[in-house]
């Protein structure tokens, strides 16, 4: 039930309601928390975005192995949390775990589109993006929105960058 309730509270971006929940379950627990509660943890610190979820999240990773959901727990929670420190690198270093890798879940090529973006690597991160449509089953409306946005975001950034430039600098007097 705890798992059910948790992850609601995950897709609702509840961060820190989750996190209060968690941290209470914790003290009440007599034997540690699973994997996957403590990587939804680490998603209610990561989506805040706090630094010490970085520390629960190698935490869980040295103990998560392959496990699909927990692993996919961890890169929601670094999409989630833009601000943190080399955020964008690590969703890229998460999402080529052998599990995650495989080049076909929308899900990850859109979180991994959104990391490229962040870096500036537009062109790869419209590779990325344009799979993760291709990868829709056909008819599947529940995430096409997202994919279509990150999308537009990625095209406004690279255009934003190709032909933006700074005005030079003058370096003469007034004439």
């Amino acid at each position: 039930m705890a798992h059910l309730y948790l992850s609601a509270l995950r897709f609702d971006f509840r961060c820190p309601t989750l996190q209060r929940l968690v941290e209470r379950l914790s003290e009440t627990a007599r034997q540690p928390l699973d994997c996957y509660t403590r990587a939804l943890y680490a998603f209610a610190l990561l989506g805040q975005p706090r630094p010490e979820g970085l520390v629960v999240m190698d935490e869980v990773l040295s103990e998560a192995e392959e496990h699909p959901k927990t692993l996919h727990v961890l890169l929601h929670g670094l999409w989630l949390g833009q601000d943190l420190d080399r955020g964008a690198e690590r969703l890229l270093a998460l999402s080529s775990r052998p599990t995650l890798a495989t080049g076909t879940g929308p899900i990850v090529l859109f979180r991994v589109a959104g990391a490229l973006r962040r870096l500036g690597r537009y062109a790869e991160g419209l590779v990325a993006i344009d799979r993760a449509i291709d990868s829709l089953p056909p008819g599947d409306p529940s995430v096409h929105a997202d994919l279509v946005r990150e999308r537009s975001l990625l095209c406004a950034a690279r255009d934003l960058h190709q032909h933006w430039s700074p005005a030079p600098i003058s370096g003469g007097r007034p004439s």
